[in-house]
């Protein structure tokens, strides 16, 4: 389990093609202070296993159904993400209760820029639309924030605002996105649990069973960017005297 509030950005050192997934290197080396095997780490919303690590960084293996619902497909070395560590037991609730599951990916409509904030409008396939409400919370690439407007229910396309102050501008890379990029969602477990029950009390298909509205969503063919990513190069997670990506700004 995750607040979404991100600990550091982390940069992309490897990504390579293993089975009919990849695998994948990060350099974060505040999220491996305490890392053990095994543990749990988001990465831009998706939570992934520590199968290796170092003082530098962390290895994990993404199967195809993360690849096909997440953006992590089409990470490229050198690629800024954002990185938090499984909350503790004793830990604060800082933002929200985000379990690292993602409902799938949504895209950037628009960029509004203020002094020293901006407004992002992003669009959503419209069967997740009744989970995101206004004032409520959502997880944009594993960041927590509050939804500032939303799309009317019968609108001819479902979308969300969320309103960013300066320290998650900086802190994230949500101050980098631009309209067009995908980000992954997860939205509030607390209304997909409702979602469920009442679909049983209604008779109705299960809608994660449902044909995706948003081809997007579930190409039928997928072209992962690490088909032509040449052997990796590690100097990312070995090299002590590399810049902390978090200040690559």
């Amino acid at each position: 389990m995750f607040t979404g509030i991100i600990e550091e950005l982390g940069e992309v050192a490897q990504i390579a093609p293993h089975g009919d997934g990849v695998r994948l290197s990060v350099r974060a080396p505040k999220a491996v202070s305490d890392a053990g095997h095994g543990d749990s780490i988001s990465i831009s919303g998706v939570c992934l296993t520590v199968v290796a690590h170092n003082e530098h960084g962390f290895t994990a293996d993404v199967m195809r159904q993360t690849l096909d619902m997440s953006t992590l497909g089409g990470l490229r070395p050198g690629a800024r993400v954002n990185v938090e560590r499984a909350m503790t037991a004793g830990g604060r609730l800082g933002g929200h209760i985000v379990q690292g599951h993602i409902d799938g990916t949504g895209h950037v409509l628009n960029v509004t820029h203020g002094e020293q904030w901006s407004v992002i409008r992003i669009g959503l396939p419209a069967r997740f639309a009744p989970l995101v409400v206004d004032k409520g919370s959502i997880a944009v690439d594993g960041v927590s924030l509050t939804v500032s407007a939303v799309s009317s229910p019968g609108g001819l396309s479902a979308w969300f605002e969320v309103s960013l102050i300066p320290e998650t501008l900086q802190a994230t890379t949500l101050g980098e996105r631009v309209p067009g990029d995908r980000v992954n969602l997860e939205t509030d477990i607390l209304a997909r649990h409702v979602e469920r029950l009442l679909a049983f009390d209604r008779g109705e298909p299960d809608a994660e069973a449902a044909v995706p509205d948003d081809e997007e969503q579930r190409p039928g063919s997928v072209s992962f960017a690490t088909t032509e990513v040449p052997a990796a190069d590690y100097t990312v997670l070995t090299d002590p005297d590399l810049p902390d990506p978090g200040a690559m700004r």
